[in-house]
């Protein structure tokens, strides 16, 4: 694939994931309650909650905070790095785009202010406002980064691997609202948010990377090879004719 294509597709994705995001939002700011699906969800949750099912998703969302994003992040970038160099700079890379999206993530929740479930369904702590739901985000945006690392470096089995990043990055999201201290259209939200930063980012990435970087990419198409017949061997050391 070249390596335009690549960043139209990436900044396709993107455009289409703040696109759906942007709606959800103006939907969230502009209704002010609990949306369609919201209050069924949170009741079901609440209503089932055996003392093993919220140690485990106690487990699993805490995993989608703190430094541990963080340190999948490096390990993203140390996967996709086929030289000591390149490790560092995919490390470095992986790390500013899980930072910008947090700051970025931290300014929609403080613009949208949408309020949390009433504390009394909370099953676990939980601080600031609700929309885009910040545990989400951060895994999403870490499992994303994960999977991109697998494709670039391309090793035996990256679909399995895609799949287990991807499924970690669901799950997080899905234990706020088992908890109880998110609605579900604020992992929507979180879930939107980070496949159109990832998109972004991508589109970037293919723009500025040196060319090689990307394992499978070229800046253009190969162009094609002459085919020479070989030289008659009985013709050499053959004088010509006087």
């Amino acid at each position: 694939m070249k390596r335009s294509d690549l960043g139209e597709l990436a900044g396709s994705v993107g455009l289409g994931a703040w696109t759906a995001f942007g709606v959800l939002t103006m939907i969230v700011i502009g209704d002010g309650q609990p949306l369609y699906g919201d209050e069924d969800l949170l009741s079901w949750s609440v209503t089932h909650r055996p003392d093993m099912a919220v140690a485990l998703a106690r487990g699993l969302t805490a995993t989608g905070t703190g430094v541990i994003p963080y340190v999948l992040a490096v390990l993203a970038g140390i996967i996709a790095g086929r030289t000591l160099r390149r490790r560092a700079l995919a490390a470095a890379l992986c790390l500013g785009c899980l930072g910008a999206g947090q700051a970025a993530r931290y300014g929609v929740m403080a613009l949208v202010a949408r309020p949390r479930p009433a504390h009394a369904d909370w099953a676990t702590h939980a601080s600031g406002w609700a929309f885009p739901s910040g545990h989400t985000t951060t895994a999403a945006l870490t499992a994303g980064l994960l999977v991109i690392s697998v494709f670039v470096r391309a090793p035996r089995g990256r679909t399995l691997l895609a799949l287990v990043f991807g499924c970690w990055g669901a799950l997080v999201g899905l234990t706020r609202v088992y908890l109880g201290v998110h609605w579900f259209t604020d992992v929507v939200g979180g879930w939107l948010f980070a496949l159109g930063w990832l998109g972004l980012c991508l589109c970037a990435a293919t723009w500025w990377l040196p060319e090689g970087f990307i394992t499978g990419t070229t800046a253009t198409d190969p162009e094609p090879t002459e085919d020479h017949a070989p030289q008659d061997p009985g013709r050499r050391g053959r004088s010509r004719p006087a």
